[in-house]
């Protein structure tokens, strides 16, 4: 086997995170399969580059020597591929629109306009559970925009020098089984969901400092809190072993529903970015006021909540005149 980049983002991995089931994680891979895959680069290199114990995985003389060349290697490669990357995109920025989205509710809706409005233009998408990956990938030219989101009032990372403008806020729903006992109720406080089990998908999301201080205010504590995928996400509401957040826009799914937490304690914006600098700039108003019609376009499945939303203007598209938020 000849050794690659990726062999040595793995050992990388593993290093930083001092487990081989935490790295798995982190890489999104199964722990059998990189346990699998780290037996590999090490017969490849000729001997073991951990020493694994139930304190966990501590790198030996040789992994110590392989992790010195790959803190060297995976920077500069990096850096050749942003630097490349950004010189491919020096050209004509109408001709080509990179996204990149986090569980976007409307990045469907989002292509299938400015597809039907310049059928030229290449549109290519990638999907991540990470905020920060992606903005990463913009700030490096691998990508044009990123349509994102945060909690309540946080903000993007200032660290990938992008421009964030505010598409929408929606409060945080829940999603309930349709027999569940609290399923005909136009809204829920979150103190009445004091006894359920939870379920998110990984990444970013209302799951982190968000919701505990949100449960914090109603008085209590959520209790068991399940991460897997959105099919495990479904499945598990589907069985009655949990319930989920989910974004106001949530495509209807047979046997669940979404409901509204009363005095919406959690809210959700979404946000496109892109870096102020890359000649995707020169269009990012454009991207905006069609994100914002493809957000309008996600409601007419929703006449409930569009009919709250006029009740509540706060909430909503955002103005495309409005500052929006920006990063340095």
């Amino acid at each position: 086997m000849n050794l690659e980049l990726r062999h040595l983002r793995v050992v990388c991995a593993i290093a930083e995170t001092g487990s081989v089931t935490k790295a798995a994680s982190t890489l999104g891979l199964a722990q059998p399969a990189l346990t699998a895959q780290l037996q590999r680069i090490e017969r490849a290199l000729g001997g073991p580059l951990f020493e694994r114990d139930r304190r966990g995985a501590r790198p030996t003389a040789l992994g110590e020597l392989v992790l010195d060349r790959a803190r060297v290697l995976l920077p500069a490669m990096k850096g050749l591929q942003d630097e490349a990357a950004r010189l491919a995109g020096a050209g004509d920025p109408l001709n080509r629109y990179r996204f990149g989205g986090v569980n976007s509710p409307i990045l469907g809706r989002l292509v299938h306009r400015l597809a039907a409005e310049r059928p030229e233009v290449q549109i290519s998408t990638y999907a991540s559970w990470s905020g920060d990956e992606l903005a990463q990938l913009v700030a490096g030219g691998r990508l044009d925009f990123a349509l994102t989101g945060a909690c309540g009032d946080a903000a993007p990372s200032a660290e990938f020098g992008l421009s964030w403008r505010e598409v929408a806020v929606d409060p945080v729903f829940v999603l309930l089984k349709q027999t569940h006992p609290m399923a005909d109720r136009d809204e829920i406080r979150l103190v009445d969901l004091r006894r359920e089990q939870w379920v998110a998908a990984p990444g970013d999301g209302c799951f982190g400092d968000c919701f505990a201080a949100a449960c914090a205010r109603a008085g209590f504590t959520p209790r068991k809190l399940y991460e897997t995928d959105v099919r495990g996400c479904l499945d598990l509401v589907d069985a009655g072993e949990a319930v989920a957040l989910c974004q106001a826009t949530f495509r209807p799914v047979a046997g669940l529903v979404t409901r509204r937490l009363a005095g919406a304690p959690l809210r959700w914006r979404l946000l496109l970015g892109w870096h102020p600098d890359a000649p995707a700039a020169r269009v990012a108003e454009t991207v905006l006021e069609t994100a914002v019609a493809a957000y309008t376009d996600a409601l007419a499945n929703h006449p409930d909540y569009l009919a709250w939303l006029l009740r509540h203007p706060d909430f909503g598209a955002q103005p495309v005149t409005a500052g929006g938020v920006r990063t340095a």
